[in-house]
């Protein structure tokens, strides 16, 4: 790697959310609390559906996938903020900076298009349920999981091989507490224009294609409920995938938020909100969204129970 060549900066700053000792200590409490919770759900969801046979189905294949992006997307950001928070030690290597990015970006891709898999699921599910087993074949799933992991980590390559060719030779604080795209371009002193323009191309065309792709399946969906005529069948058919809209809607509208807007209206601690929601909140409420709007979940992590204790 070439990065002490092109930078003066040895380490970056990162100057977190708040410098009052009083709030960092609040806010250490609440993102260890956070990060706990995500913990234990993602990787609950994840032996839950491991366990039981009868969640062995294309939709909780994908969402034990969607658990476990969760799980580490959190880990990426929260344990370097807990620390910052309790230790006051807001340094992080050049390395370490963009190891971060670089994990952030490639496990952001991938959540895009796992959540699009996870609306191509519905879609089969709700608007063509007789075949639904033929189309959404293990062969079906298991590409459709390595496209996603594939796409997340070209767009990941890319967007650090453009930022990491840039030079870092005046100030190395970051104003946010995590290595993201914007403030560490806003720190360059090369020219950023062509390295903006490739990374919007390469982060627009993962968030629109992934965001057609789950709009065409929840138009087809819709259309389809519609049309029927008992409301317990229109019913049925919204809670299968009732979940995964709201998570949808949930990320995509806050990633959209943060980066999808023009420069005049950026807010630093606004900003820095919406990014603890999307990295901290989200991946903690994803669990909980899909297992207590869940009844298989639930029943299934009753017959795990029941189990254990048959056993003893």
């Amino acid at each position: 790697m070439e990065s002490r060549n092109n930078t003066n900066v040895p380490d970056f700053i990162l100057m977190g959310l708040t410098d009052s000792a009083e709030i960092r200590r609040v806010l250490f409490m609440v993102f260890l609390l956070i990060y706990l919770m995500t913990m234990l759900g993602n990787a609950g969801m994840v032996l839950i559906i491991h366990l039981d046979l009868q969640l062995h189905t294309p939709m909780y294949f994908f969402l034990s996938h969607l658990s476990f992006l969760d799980l580490c997307y959190s880990t990426v950001i929260t344990p370097k903020t807990l620390e910052d928070l309790f230790t006051s030690n807001k340094y992080i290597s050049f390395m370490g900076c963009f190891t971060q990015l670089y994990l952030f970006v490639f496990l952001c891709g991938t959540e895009f298009f796992i959540l699009s898999s996870m609306a191509c699921d519905c879609y089969v599910a709700i608007c063509n349920p007789l075949n639904y087993q033929v189309i959404m074949s293990t062969r079906l799933c298991y590409t459709l999981i390595t496209g996603s992991y594939m796409i997340g980590l070209t767009d990941s390559l890319g967007t650090v091989l453009y930022m990491h060719s840039l030079q870092f030779c005046k100030s190395n604080v970051i104003h946010h507490f995590f290595c993201d795209t914007t403030p560490i371009l806003a720190l360059s002193c090369s020219d950023t224009h062509d390295t903006e323009i490739m990374i919007f191309i390469l982060a627009g065309s993962t968030v629109m294609v992934s965001l057609i792709i789950i709009s065409g399946s929840y138009t087809y969906i819709l259309s389809t409920i519609l049309k029927i005529n008992s409301t317990s069948g229109k019913q049925k058919a919204f809670s299968t995938c009732s979940s995964h809209l709201l998570g949808v809607t949930i990320f995509y509208g806050t990633i959209i938020f943060t980066y999808l807007k023009p420069k005049k209206s950026y807010s630093l601690g606004r900003d820095q909100v919406a990014s603890v929601f999307y990295t901290m909140v989200i991946p903690m409420l994803n669990p909980l969204i899909y297992s207590l709007r869940n009844k298989e979940v639930k029943n299934a992590l009753t017959r795990i129970m029941q189990k254990r204790e048959g056993s003893r």
